[in-house]
């Protein structure tokens, strides 16, 4: 038979012997490809097996996969070919797995005719001298002149017999590279083709049948439609789907995790290791070798330093295993946003939260809610909620004129794709606002967005100056109608969709992300919880309104920075590995507005960089309050899914008898249980047995209504809020009419609805403390959930921190407040918990961030002693041996090496690390110290204390609110500790003046002690100074009366005398004459 030119391919090993047909440019191009074959799961070319032969994984089909794909499908997939679903057999060198066991070191390429009919496999050895495959055919027995029939691409060759079929490789497979030439001299010998297992039809082949084009596009049609991995809604069940797609980049995970180098952790948890060894030695010298003439202070000090090591403590170790985390969002997009389709990503609800507009500006949150508007999702899945908890109408008219200004200033930033999407900050950046931009209406159109932005300020200012003034009769609405807000303390709860109807879309004619504003029903004789209260009145009208999966919370000066913030969240929380078990998604906080410098350490760098990388190492870090993406179901105070644990492993290389002793007890026990068990199901048979059919739909009926006044008692009286806190994946009803979920959304947000349920307690963000967000975080720790970080390299929010020092000293004032009221409540972490999820790691974080006001009191205490030994005379350690000279170099320098490795793992710079320390001491001593004594009087005497919220708004010019100056009692202690510790310094250097050489020795430990104390405090007295470096007359008249009083006190108590009174002695000279 002539071939025409048409090249011969074909496998020994495999006993194949195709033709494909070409032309010049095909046959080149099939040459290629039989080359270096591509596996059709992940792409890489398919390796070759020790004898020079590519792999093959399915005998049948010959389905082009790669050996780590065929391993992977073996291990952990449905183990059957992809392409014509036959089990994948046990290969030479492969790891067995389950179901293997019956062809346990066999190799199937060697065993091909294992199963055959004996007599076949024998008259064939007989005829030919060759064994003959699994499939039946003879290839090797065909004479050389046999004719060949062909299967050419789409066209089925002349000579072909009707009745005869034979294998073909089309050009997109290539199954080696070993071409085999073939001479034919008699063309009229009869053909010995391959033929195929009779009970087996052509189609089931898959490759190399006539319709594999038709076919392979069906395939890849199904496919595409399928999700390309396991679908986010359905868990683990459908991973028995034979259908699943197994392309490589639907099996890959949305994040990945990125250990910190082992150069850099290793060291530093060695040195960890070793400080805490020199501790114990440092504390084994300093309790074995007291000062007798000073031991009141040497006890003291003794117990002040115990304090702070079992703060490093519970600091340090939740630091063991720092990792970051980096996201894929191109995964995400293939993912769930097919072509042609919509979009599969999950709905996320965002709650901004603002209480007076006078403290925190209007422009500010418009800015917020601005930028959540124009952020890079789909619009229809996005829904902002503003809480008003203060009631105001200057709010409600500022998100009216700023669900204006958004019709314009939403499609442009998704025209342009701008960052960030917040006006404000996006027109007062200083940087080319042209750089990447190359649209040709770009200049124009971005000029007349600032001029439209400009009139919105002005819009906004003339609002705030109308409103510094309240009318006698109160606010009027434009039609007359009284503002229900005029009573902060006593109004209607309200509600207004400002976007997200139909028919209102922005000047493109898009549709806008929903837009709701939110004032809860306050009334007096209500506890309303402040902000916690707030926020759940929030989840319940979300739920009733939209009911995403996700909730996004951001205070009112948090405006998202990065436009692709939610999809990197989307990237934990829909991941179908670990997705499930996420209970929140915390971010970074960054700030706009700080000085150069960060003279009192607003970046909080130190927590940010270091500390929550270490958590996220653990079971995840503590929600901050803001810039965190929950899941809604984990609010609900539902459990975390629980793992399925691995089947346990058995070993049959022990005898029986070593089990005996482990196991007969628990054999036992189980055989009791089975024993209980089997008797009451015997008696529940019989019982039901007795119940007729109406008794049964009654009790069903009952128990529907139980189940049903148990959710009501849990989440409250809402039906439509009920129904919808059971939907695991959102969503809302479909015959539910907007005016009646409006009627439902204002019941949940009643200032009643609470009351008897378990909202605050165990559902929603939880009450108890003014820093509701470190209990919430607590709790769903606690329920055996996980929380993630997550660092993106442009900052996903950024807001604005109170950079003056009386702002920034009352912030820190709440914040401890808060701890302290969880220290001493209920769900305190010392003692709470316990049985659930939290791991011990976790626990120590937790413990650490409510104990730490309590380290007010020995560190203004320790920083207090230098000035008491500079003025007696007397120290806190003894006279200092070689030994105690190494143990206190070494203590020091392992506190400096520490430090060094942690800046280095965690990027920081030595300059924000050093103003973490400082501002340590500073809060310590002041904010700290007032919270510890407000948080006893409020829990134990009842008198509560209200924190003050700091102030949002600058004044003109840059950091010119780092120079104002308000007064308050929290800036006393540490101007009185500044005070007594120069004095101190003075006395000392005096006293040593006048003693003479020797007196100097002793000296410089006392210096040092007191120099550290003034080195940290050093930011607080630039502070006091301000821009015109003139300290208060108040602050300095209090603070030297308060330094006069102690050093008088100090004097009188122990003065630089004998304590028997001055040594008289005998005088040389002779008076009396």
């Amino acid at each position: 038979m002539n071939t025409g030119g048409r090249l011969v391919a074909g496998s020994h090993n495999r006993n194949e012997f195709v033709l494909i047909n070409a032309d010049e440019t095909a046959r080149i191009r099939s040459v290629q490809e039989l080359s270096g074959q591509n596996c059709q799961i992940c792409g890489d070319e398919i390796e070759f097996t020790v004898d020079g032969e590519p792999f093959v994984a399915c005998n049948e089909c010959a389905f082009p996969v790669c050996r780590p794909c065929y391993e992977y499908e073996r291990r952990e997939g449905n183990q059957a070919c992809p392409q014509c679903k036959t089990r994948y057999k046990r290969l030479k060198g492969s790891p067995r797995v389950e179901g293997d066991e019956e062809e346990d070191g066999i190799d199937d390429l060697e065993h091909e005719f294992d199963g055959m009919d004996p007599e076949y496999v024998a008259e064939a050895m007989h005829n030919t001298g060759r064994v003959p495959n699994a499939s039946g055919s003879d290839m090797d027995s065909a004479p050389p002149g046999s004719q060949i029939p062909l299967l050419t691409y789409c066209e089925e060759d002349a000579d072909m017999y009707s009745d005869r079929h034979a294998l073909i490789v089309p050009p997109s497979t290539g199954y080696g590279n070993r071409v085999h030439s073939a001479s034919f001299t008699d063309s009229s010998a009869p053909t010995q083709t391959r033929p195929m297992v009779p009970q087996k039809d052509i189609a089931v082949y898959g490759y190399g049948s006539v319709a594999w084009k038709d076919r392979m596009e069906e395939w890849k049609k199904r496919q595409g439609e399928k999700l390309q991995v396991v679908r986010h809604e359905g868990g683990n069940d459908e991973l028995d789907d034979p259908d699943l797609p197994m392309m490589d980049e639907g099996r890959q995970p949305l994040w990945r995790k990125l250990p910190i180098s082992s150069s850099k952790i290793n060291p530093y948890r060695i040195l960890i290791l070793l400080r805490l060894a020199i501790l114990g030695l440092f504390f084994h010298y300093r309790i074995l070798h007291p000062v007798k003439d000073a031991f009141g202070l040497w006890l003291t000090s003794v117990i002040c330093e115990i304090w702070f090591a079992v703060s490093w403590i519970l600091d340090q170790f939740p630091k063991w295993c720092p990792i970051e985390r980096e996201t894929y969002l191109d995964r995400l997009s293939l993912r769930y946003e097919k072509e042609g389709k919509p979009s599969e990503l999950a709905a996320v609800d965002v709650f901004v939260s603002t209480v007076d507009p006078m403290k925190e500006p209007p422009l500010i949150t418009a800015n917020t809610v601005l930028s959540i508007l124009a952020v890079d999702y789909p619009v229809d899945k996005v829904a902002c909620y503003v809480s008003d908890d203060g009631a105001a109408m200057l709010t409600f008219e500022a998100l009216s004129e700023t669900a204006e200004f958004a019709r314009k200033w939403v499609p442009f930033c998704k025209k342009f794709n701008i960052e960030p999407r917040a006006p404000e900050w996006y027109f007062g950046q200083k940087m080319d606002y042209l750089k990447n931009k190359v649209h040709p209406t770009f200049v124009r159109e971005r000029r007349a967005m600032k001029r439209d932005y400009e009139e919105f300020k002005v819009k906004i200012n003339a609002l705030v100056a109308t409103a510094q003034k309240v009318p006698e009769e109160g606010w009027t609405m434009q039609d007359g109608t009284p503002w229900p807000g005029n009573y902060v303390r006593d109004h209607p709860g309200m509600i207004q969709v400002f976007l997200g109807q139909n028919g209102v879309r922005d000047v493109e004619g898009n549709e806008l992300p929903r837009l709701v504003y939110v004032s809860r029903e306050k009334r007096p004789g209500f506890e309303h919880h402040k902000k916690a209260g707030a926020m759940n009145a929030l989840i319940r009208v979300s739920a009733v309104l939209s009911n995403a999966p996700y909730l996004l919370n951001v205070d009112c000066d948090h405006y998202i920075n990065n436009s692709k913030a939610l999809r990197e969240a989307m990237c934990f929380m829909m991941d179908p590995q670990s997705g499930k078990s996420v209970c929140y998604v915390q971010f970074p906080q960054r700030f706009d507005g700080i000085d150069r410098h960060d003279r009192y350490s607003n970046r909080n760098v130190v927590f940010f960089d270091i500390n929550m990388k270490g958590l996220d190492g653990l079971q995840g870090p503590i929600y901050v309050g803001t810039g965190c993406v929950f899941r809604r179901q984990a609010l609900y105070g539902y459990d975390a899914p629980k793992k399925k644990k691995p089947p346990g492993k058995t070993c049959n290389c022990w005898p029986k008898w070593c089990c005996l002793c482990c196991g007969s007890r628990k054999n036992k026990k189980n055989k009791t249980k089975d024993k209980k068990k089997h008797r009451e199901t015997s008696k529940q048979i019989h019982a039901l047995e007795n119940i007729e059919e109406g008794v049964e739909g009654s009790n069903a009926e009952k128990r529907s209504e139980t189940a049903q006044m148990k959710l009501e008692k849990k989440f409250g009286q809402s039906p439509v809020f009920v129904a919808s806190a059971q939907l695991e994946n959102g969503g809302m009803p479909c015959n539910a009419s907007p005016a009646s979920l409006l009627r439902e959304a204002i019941q949940v947000i009643s200032c009643g609805y609470e009351d008897k349920t378990e909202w605050g307690k165990e559902i929603g963000w939880i009450y108890g403390s003014v820093t509701e967000d470190i209990l919430t975080g607590f709790k769903m720790h606690c329920h055996g959930w996980r929380s993630v970080y997550c660092m993106p390299k442009r900052p996903a929010f950024k807001g604005s921190a109170p950079i003056n020092l009386s702002d920034r000293l009352h912030q820190v004032l709440r914040w401890a407040l808060g701890s302290v009221e969880i220290f001493l409540s209920r769900h305190c972490p010392i003692w709470y918990g316990y049985g659930g999820g939290l791991k011990w790691l976790e626990r120590f974080s937790y413990i650490n961030s409510v104990v730490y006001p309590w380290t007010s009191i020995p560190l203004l205490v320790y920083c207090s002693l230098p000035a008491i030994c500079l003025l007696t005379g007397k120290f806190i350690v003894p006279e200092i041996s070689n030994y105690a000279s190494i143990l206190f170099m070494l203590m020091f320098i392992s506190i400096a090496v520490t430090g060094i490795l942690e800046m280095q793992w965690g990027g920081v710079g030595i300059d924000d690390w050093w103003r973490n320390e400082q501002f340590w001491v500073i809060g310590g001593v002041s904010s700290h110290l007032f919270a510890l004594f407000q948080g006893l009087l409020k829990v134990l005497a009842g008198v509560s204390t209200n924190f003050t919220v700091t102030s949002k708004a600058a004044d003109d010019g840059e950091f010119s609110e780092l120079y104002i100056f308000k007064w308050t009692s929290l800036l006393v202690p540490p101007t009185t500790l500044l005070i007594i510790n120069v004095i101190g310094v003075i006395v000392g250097i005096s006293d040593a003046i006048n003693n003479g050489y020797d007196s100097w020795g002793p000296l410089f430990g006392r210096l040092f002690f007191a120099f550290w104390v003034i080195i940290h405090l050093y930011p607080f007295l630039k502070g006091l100074l301000g821009k015109q470096d003139r300290m208060p007359t108040i602050i300095l008249v209090w603070s030297i009366l308060l330094a006069s009083i102690l050093t008088l006190l100090w004097v009188r108590v122990n003065p630089f005398v004998s304590k028997d009174g001055p040594v008289l002695e005998i005088c040389g000279l002779n008076c009396d004459n």
